[in-house]
Formats: structure tokens, C-alpha cells, sequence
């Protein structure tokens, strides 16, 4: 791209994706870390034919709502969007993209009321992936004795797979924040070997035990050694596994799954399962889906991970059929569900399993991935006329799309309810109960 010159705009809106939206000299101007209404330099990074993404040079007339950053990190790291954002107005932005996001890409105009469910702002989150690199700027001192760079560990930066190596991250559970510092600690004095390249850790419900799985490029060698110095530096350890995915190899040290406790009832959740990571608002979310709905005969829940939503839909309905299809959340569910004898599991991908289902269900829970339903599937399902929808998401754009053929397939929108179980980032998960049209 030809280097343009730094160039002065108006915010608009925010938009969904984390950025602001302007416009200058008739292209369509994207700018992160802007608030609506602020006059900000920016430098264009990508220009097209109607738009120029920018970055943020300089905030020129900054808006009365512009607070400080929690992180030091904020700006670098890929992580967070809206740390220069009070809480609450977070909250009143993402309501608005949210209905404008279903207005602009479903045809879907919501004038009824957004229920708004706030989080915890800080400290939430129960899941975390850090990225280890070697740290390209280290001082002489802190290199090995090949003079190889320290290792350091963090998130990669915004739109970019270099390292922000960090040493503070709010968001995450105070158990994972001290995990997180443990392992910086023994990156830097080399305790740890250089084919390491991530560590994802989960956090149990009382923020007392960890899941840590270790992805290495090259298996380590002497790796029970290994397990045992990683569970010294963090001994709420309670399941470690390393993972070389390039030689698909894979060893356990523990059980392979911790228990979450969440709207009463006890989870299993292994390594390579799926479980929301918001640990102030699950409880929330799974009544709301679940607990509160009124009971009947049979329930569908799609996409049903460890049965976060199948558990208490159990204590609601006679029979309730979940399908899964990856194959340790399904064996965590299996584990969960056992004595309930209203659960059946379907370990099948959902498009395959409705192919060959023909009853009726009185409700369906859709919790699809960011792709959203797959239209085949979705043409299936209205096919089964079920009276009640309820659809969990983590994607408006996808959410709207959907809607759109629901609505126009015979169901009305009953409900709509913004969950935040992402604070200070723009993501948000959306809960949408729909009836057939009578």
C-alpha cells in the first residue's frame, strides 16, 4: 500500500469487531480504541477501494466517558477492546450493536426490550490460552548458554501472531493470574524447554483447581520429570496434559477432567472439552435456558458440550435428547449424566443426526460455534415445527442471519437477552427465545 499521510477523524459509532467507524474523503474509516463522538489521528494500515483500517495515533477531543486502562498491556495485546470504556457504557454499546447488527444483517428490527445480564468486569474469566515465544529484545544476561533468546509467555498481539508477553492480565480468575506470573517465573530462569509453545489453563468453579494442557512442537523428553517440576511451580495442578499435535502424541498426568459446579449441578470437564468462560454468569445463563423454561415432554439440546443446558433441562422435561459431537465433551457428558435416566446422548454431528430425526420437540437449544447453524440444518429443524427455539450465541452477525430464516420459516421472537461474558472485550453471547407462529 502507497504510505498515506496521518489523517483526522470523527467516530461515529462502534461497531461489532471492537472498532469504531468513521469516514473521510468517501472511504469508510475503522479505528480501534475510539469512543463515539471523539476527534482522533489516525494512520491508515489497510486501504481498499471504500475502506481504510487504521490505527489510532492520537486521540484528539477526547469524550467525557474516556477512562484510564486497568492493563498495562492495553493496546498491544489482542485481548481486550474496551478497557478505555466505563462498564456500564460497555454495556449500553453493546446493547446498540446488537440491535443493529440484527437490523443491518437479518432485516430483524427488535424495538422490544434487550434484558442485559452484566458480569463481574474483572477477574472472570476461568479459561486461558498463553502463547510462549522467545523473547526477540532479551538482554544478554537472560539468554541461555547457546545464547538463545528467554522464552516468555503471553497473547498475541492485535491482528498479528507476534508475542505481547505479559505480566499482568485482569480478566482472568485470580487462580489463573498467579498461574500465569508462576509460569513467566520459570520461563525466565529456563525451567521450562524451548519446544513449549502454549499452555491453555481452566479454572474450577471455586477457583481452586486447574486443567493445564501443554502443547509442545517436539514431545519433551524425560516428560513424568517434566509434569512433576510444572505441578511444583503450580501446585493446584490437579490434571496436566502435554500435547505435541505435529506427531499427534499425547501423555496424561492426573485424571484428564476436573468437576465445575454451576446452577446446582456438577460438570465433568476434560481437556478438550468446551465450557463457558465466564465463571460470575454461568450460573445465570443456565437458568435462564434451562431452569426457568416451563415444563413438557421432550427437549432437544444441539451442540450440548458437557450438558451446561442438558442437566437442568432434565429437572423441566421427561425426556431430553443432547447431541454432541466432539467426542470428549460427549464422554463428559456421558460421566455427568449418569442416574438421570431422562438424558440420551447422541455423540453425532447435528446436521447428520436431524437428517435422520422425525419427532417433535417441544424445545430446541441451539448453542451453536461463531458459524452458527449450518442453513441444511436450519431447514431441517423448522421442518420439525418445535413450539419453542431457544438460540445461545456467541456471534450477532451469524445470530441475525439465522433469525432472519427462522422468522421468515414461522417464528416470532419472544425474548431477547444480551449476557456479557465478555467484559472489556466486544464480544457478547445473546440468548434468543422464539415461539411458532400460531
Amino acid at each position: 500500500m502507497k504510505s498515506m499521510p496521518i489523517m483526522a477523524v470523527t467516530i461515529e459509532k462502534l461497531i461489532y469487531g471492537g472498532e469504531g467507524l468513521a469516514h473521510h474523503e468517501g472511504s469508510t474509516v475503522f479505528v480501534p480504541f475510539v469512543l463515539p463522538a471523539e476527534r482522533a489521528s489516525i494512520a491508515p494500515a489497510e486501504q481498499k477501494k471504500k475502506f481504510i483500517r487504521a490505527r489510532l495515533e492520537r486521540v484528539l477531543d477526547a469524550s467525557p466517558e474516556r477512562i484510564a486502562s486497568r492493563c498495562p498491556h492495553f493496546g498491544v495485546c489482542g485481548g481486550c477492546d474496551y478497557q478505555h470504556i466505563p462498564y456500564e457504557a460497555q454495556l449500553k454499546y453493546k446493547t446498540e450493536i446488537l440491535r443493529e447488527t440484527l437490523r443491518r444483517l437479518g432485516k430483524i428490527d427488535w424495538t422490544g426490550d434487550v434484558a442485559v445480564h452484566a458480569s463481574q468486569p474483572w477477574g472472570y474469566r476461568n479459561r486461558a490460552q498463553w502463547k510462549v515465544r522467545p523473547l526477540h529484545d532479551s538482554p544478554a544476561d537472560a539468554r541461555d548458554a547457546n545464547g538463545a533468546d528467554q522464552l516468555a509467555i503471553g497473547y498475541f498481539r492485535a491482528n498479528s501472531s507476534a508475542l505481547c508477553a505479559v505480566s499482568d492480565c485482569p480478566i482472568v480468575s485470580p487462580l489463573l493470574l498467579k498461574t500465569l506470573l508462576a509460569l513467566r517465573d520459570a520461563l525466565a530462569t529456563g525451567a521450562l524447554p524451548r519446544q513449549l509453545r502454549e499452555i491453555e489453563a481452566f479454572a474450577n468453579a471455586a477457583d481452586s483447581q486447574l486443567l493445564l494442557t501443554a502443547t509442545f512442537a517436539g514431545f519433551p523428553p524425560r516428560a513424568a520429570e517434566l509434569a512433576a517440576k510444572i505441578r511444583s511451580f503450580v501446585p493446584e495442578c490437579a490434571s496436566l496434559l502435554f500435547h505435541d499435535p505435529g506427531r499427534e502424541r499425547m501423555e496424561l498426568f492426573g485424571p484428564g477432567f476436573i468437576e465445575y459446579e454451576a446452577s446446582g449441578q456438577s460438570f465433568r470437564v476434560s481437556h478438550f472439552s468446551f465450557f463457558q468462560v465466564n465463571n460470575s454468569l454461568v450460573d445465570q445463563l443456565a437458568n435462564e435456558v434451562a431452569v426457568h423454561e416451563e415444563a413438557a415432554s421432550m427437549a432437544l439440546d444441539l451442540f450440548a458440550g458437557v450438558g451446561l443446558f442438558a442437566l437442568p433441562l432434565a429437572e423441566k422435561f421427561e425426556r431430553v435428547i443432547a447431541v454432541e459431537a466432539n467426542p470428549a465433551a460427549a464422554r463428559d457428558l456421558e460421566t455427568s449424566a449418569r442416574g438421570s435416566g431422562k438424558i440420551e446422548i447422541r455423540a453425532s454431528d447435528v446436521e447428520r443426526f436431524l437428517e435422520r430425526f422425525k419427532e417433535t420437540p417441544d424445545l430446541v437449544v441451539l448453542d451453536p460455534p461463531r458459524d452458527g447453524m449450518p442453513r441444511p440444518a436450519l431447514d431441517r429443524l423448522m421442518n420439525l415445527k418445535p413450539e419453542r427455539i431457544t438460540y445461545v450465541s456467541c456471534e450477532p452477525p451469524t445470530l441475525a442471519r439465522d433469525l432472519a430464516v427462522l422468522t421468515a420459516g414461522g417464528y416470532e421472537i419472544a425474548a431477547l437477552h444480551l449476557f456479557d461474558l465478555f467484559p472489556q472485550t466486544f464480544h457478547m453471547e445473546a440468548v434468543t427465545r422464539l415461539r411458532r407462529r400460531k
